[in-house]
């Protein structure tokens, strides 16, 4: 298999545009396995010749990595840094040029400072579910209930929102006559999307089955990235800083965020019969579970088995897969040095539907913490506040 490979030193927060030839590799087949920093997805991407250019975004990292793409008979590895991108074509069946582009997650910092409305405060409510709900208005009409989710990215409306809130599909007049299915893949941009004093414009909208209970969608943890969010359940608000005052921070107790699959997460001990049982947990705000713990990570770590078991039942994802699960009470679980008592925690039986190893702290816990989310320095600050055991 013929292999390029392209070592790209750029400046710090500079874009690779302005290439005097791109470099060109070949397919015959749509289907292309990308390897994102180490990560192997063999189903990750499908050529579109029409999409000029079609964009990759790697896993948010810090640091350079690689990123591999492989066709059918050829493949390209290129060197990411944050804030770059880099272009070529992938001819596709000796005809189609098929222009596309690798994308570092973290822009560079000039978008970072203009995407964004800074030390904006947005008022919430805490749902009967446990998630953070918002009121979004689009197109200054139409009005959304929607959540702040840690664990997801971009916004997300269900496809019922879609079709009776919002005018995004192309043929949304013969859908609501029932003279048409409704088309999710084509749908409009929504010009102007507003939450409190920040405001997007020209924004994507992904449909979506997955939301917390009575929503119409939800946000992600990247729209912030570069900034400090505060979430703060005493006053319940969120607030948008571009700077941390040194004065905010008090009371804090500060650990450091990673990140895999550009998905945040928090480390955390279970502490047991006198073990601790540590792990890294995504940080799931539009769950009302406590905990839910990966099966994998409970029999790589000799989890208990014999906890005090609150209930079992069998659930389903929107693609219909059940999965058993049960609900056991731990007597204490530790984060950033504050611990809260019998937590309830379902343990999955089977495979991690997210496809790699990881746990999750849904807002059922995270709930009992004022938090500040730094996403410029990579941090999470916890403070106990008044739903705190």
């Amino acid at each position: 298999m013929k292999h390029f490979l392209l070592f790209i030193f750029l400046l710090s927060g500079g874009l690779v545009f302005g290439q005097s030839k791109l470099p060109v590799i070949k397919a015959t087949s749509k289907k292309v396995a990308i390897n994102d920093g180490g990560f192997l997805d063999k189903n990750a991407w499908s050529l579109s010749p029409k999409t000029r250019p079609d964009v990759y975004t790697a896993d948010r990292a810090r640091a350079a990595k690689w990123v591999t793409f492989y066709t059918d008979i050829d493949s390209i590895r290129v060197k990411i840094k944050p804030g770059t991108r880099y272009n070529f074509i992938i001819l596709l069946n000796g005809k189609d040029s098929c222009y596309t582009q690798i994308a570092s997650a973290i822009p560079p910092e000039d978008k970072l400072k203009n995407n964004i409305v800074t030390n904006d405060t947005i008022p919430f409510t805490l749902s009967a579910h446990n998630a953070i709900h918002v009121k979004a208005i689009m197109n200054d009409v139409d009005t959304l209930n929607l959540h702040f989710d840690l664990s997801s990215f971009d916004f997300h409306f269900t496809r019922d929102a879609i079709l009776k809130k919002t005018k995004l599909l192309p043929n949304q007049a013969d859908v609501l006559a029932g003279k048409a299915k409704p088309d999710y893949n084509n749908m409009s941009k929504a010009l102007k999307l507003q939450i409190g004093g920040m405001i997007w414009r020209n924004q994507e909208i992904l449909p979506t089955n997955i939301t917390a209970d009575d929503m119409d969608g939800r946000f992600g943890w990247n729209l912030f990235e570069g900034k400090q969010v505060e979430v703060n359940y005493d006053e319940k608000v969120l607030v948008i800083h571009t700077k941390l005052q040194r004065s905010l921070k008090k009371g804090y107790v500060k650990s450091k965020i990673g990140f895999t699959h550009s998905f945040a997460y928090a480390s955390g001990s279970f502490e047991i019969g006198g073990k601790s049982y540590t792990g890294n947990f995504l940080m799931d705000t539009g769950s009302e579970q406590a905990a839910i713990l990966d099966s994998g990570w409970v029999a790589k770590n000799n989890f208990p088995t014999d906890l005090k078991l609150i209930k079992s039942s069998t659930i389903s994802d929107p693609r219909g897969v059940k999965y058993e699960m049960k609900i056991v009470e731990a007597p204490l679980f530790r984060i950033n040095g504050f611990a809260q008592t019998h937590v309830p925690a379902i343990i999955l039986s089977g495979r991690n539907p997210m496809g790699f190893e990881i746990n999750y702290l849904g807002n059922g816990l995270l709930k009992h913490f004022n938090m500040i989310l730094d996403f410029k320095n990579d941090y999470l600050y916890l403070k106990p506040n008044k739903l705190s055991t």
